[in-house]
């Protein structure tokens, strides 16, 4: 796993009206890893993602893609980049199939304008292969007919299709049963190994700690401590979450004594 982060975010800030939603927050992620972004309802995980995927303009700070400094003014300026976001709601359409969905707005065609289905379906099925999705019968039966994790492995085989470098996934096991949470948790940690850079939003700890390399907590706005998976406790990120102290070292958000109290 390369040291350099593919995705830096420096002293980012944004705030709609008299609302701070975000305060100074350092935030990256890894080649190769599976950065976990947790937090209480408000604590700013959603506007710091739109800002990453170009929906919000951050009033301030700076965004590092592959080391470089960028501005991501749209998220077709994200996709460019290789960044996909999956968002909980999955934008898929129910009633095409999973060819359809995985080109909707990026068919092939031919010089006649025609739509080239073979080459549609061998990349699709290619595509769902490589990150060993088995459980889906046809590629071309209607995504209305998936099961929910199901859908979502479909939404992230569209999401990595394009060469993606980076894939942040939205609670992308919230109103899953078992099974399917296992599927999907799979799937998360073949993203890492193919070398993409994931971000996981999760309310789930349990899921946050099977998969995750690393761990960031926002709190009210503000980085308040990155973990090292291995080396911390469930309890311990949940103190983060609801007692966290803001504080900086050197740059890089810490965690303080404070948090056991």
């Amino acid at each position: 796993m390369s040291e350099t982060p593919i995705l830096q975010l420096r002293g980012i800030s944004k705030s709609f009206g008299s609302v701070q939603a975000l305060s100074d927050v350092d935030f990256e992620v890894r080649h190769g890893e599976v950065m976990a972004l947790v937090g209480d309802n408000g604590a700013g995980k959603s506007t710091l993602v739109k800002c990453v995927a170009g929906i919000h303009a951050p009033d301030s700070g700076e965004i590092l893609f592959d080391g470089k400094p960028v501005h991501i003014h749209s998220p077709k300026d994200a996709a460019r980049l290789g960044i996909e976001v999956v968002y909980q709601d999955l934008a898929l359409c129910d009633n095409l199939d999973v060819v359809q969905n995985m080109y909707l707005g990026r068919e092939e065609r031919d010089w006649l304008w025609r739509l080239k289905e073979p080459v549609m379906e061998q990349r699709t099925a290619e595509t769902l292969r490589s990150l060993s999705v088995t459980t889906i019968r046809s590629i071309r039966q209607p995504v209305a007919s998936l099961s929910g994790g199901q859908r979502q492995s479909v939404a992230v085989a569209k999401a990595v299709q394009w060469n993606s470098k980076l894939v942040i996934l939205d609670e992308p096991t919230a109103a899953l049963g078992v099974a399917q949470t296992r599927q999907v948790l799979e799937l998360v940690k073949r993203l890492a190994e193919q070398g993409l850079a994931v971000v996981l939003i999760s309310h789930n700890l349990h899921d946050v700690f099977e998969v995750a390399t690393r761990i960031t907590v926002l709190r009210l706005g503000r980085d308040v401590g990155v973990y090292e998976r291995e080396q911390t406790t469930q309890q311990e990120v949940v103190q983060a979450i609801t007692a966290g102290i803001p504080t900086k070292v050197a740059g890089i958000p810490q965690t303080t004594p404070e948090l056991a109290s």
